[in-house]
């Protein structure tokens, strides 16, 4: 099977797998999640959603999640 990379597939992985953290990290709102760690709310619920992503977000919400890269592409890529 060829997994597919397109920048799409990407993102949809990405938002996956930032909802599976926060969801095991005890956030069941999305919202209160990214106001407690000041990151947009509406802004957060795309990024779990798929959409664009910027690098220095992604490391941004990996620090909220008190993870190393490592930890954060462990599972789920």
């Amino acid at each position: 099977m060829i997994e597919d990379f397109s920048k799409e597939a990407v993102l949809k992985k990405l938002g996956a797998r930032i909802k599976e953290i926060r969801i095991k990290k005890g956030y069941t709102s999305y919202e209160y999640f990214a106001y407690e760690h000041n990151i947009s709310r509406a802004q957060f619920g795309r990024y779990e959603r798929g959409e664009d992503l910027r690098f220095s977000t992604l490391a941004k919400i990996i620090a909220a999640f008190e993870m190393t890269f490592e930890e954060f592409f462990s599972e789920g890529f």
